[in-house]
């Protein structure tokens, strides 16, 4: 009788009768990195498009340094010479493109198709950051930026239905 059990038991597997715990079952993982611009030219307060400074050049630099060791799928930024000189150095590392979004139209339907299941880095601005990071979490959590704040990283974690957010200070 023990050896029929020990037979069934060895069996069941490939009757059909186990549980399938195949990753198509494994609900999809999608993390996005989200980050402001780095340190922007001020010196002509009239410019509503300036580029990086020297500090900020560097800052870039060492955002694709920390995202170096993070698989990424997808990299996203506004239109503006801030968010694009920030992404560009992790976009060469990387090879990949930098695919731009419209701040008013956060979190889209699209959008969240084209990024389920991946790893995306979005490059925005000290008020589009946290709301983006609101839009997905769909709730209201995080206020703008400090105008000074060019060193955090929002890691937003979606695993089916359940997001979860951690914030980190890159210096």
């Amino acid at each position: 009788m023990k050896r029929i059990i020990v037979l069934i038991a060895l069996l069941v597997p490939f009757l059909g009768f186990s549980q399938d715990i195949s990753e198509e079952n494994q609900p999809e993982i999608t993390t996005y990195y989200l980050i402001r611009h780095a340190e922007k030219d001020r010196t002509n307060p009239n410019d509503p498009n300036p580029e990086l400074t020297r500090k900020g050049y560097f800052r870039a630099e060492g955002w694709a340094k920390v995202f170096d060791k993070i698989p990424l799928d997808a990299i996203y930024s506004t239109s503006y010479n801030r968010t694009l000189m920030t992404a560009f150095h992790t976009s060469q590392k990387k090879k990949i493109e930098i695919t731009l979004y419209d701040p008013k139209e956060m979190y889209s339907q699209e959008f969240q198709q084209k990024t389920k299941g991946k790893k995306v880095l979005i490059v925005g601005h000290s008020n589009t950051t946290p709301a983006f990071v609101n839009a997905i979490i769909d709730e209201k959590r995080y206020k703008d930026m400090a105008d000074d704040d060019n060193s955090s990283l929002y890691v937003v974690t979606l695993i089916g239905d359940q997001s979860s957010v951690e914030i980190f200070t890159i210096n």
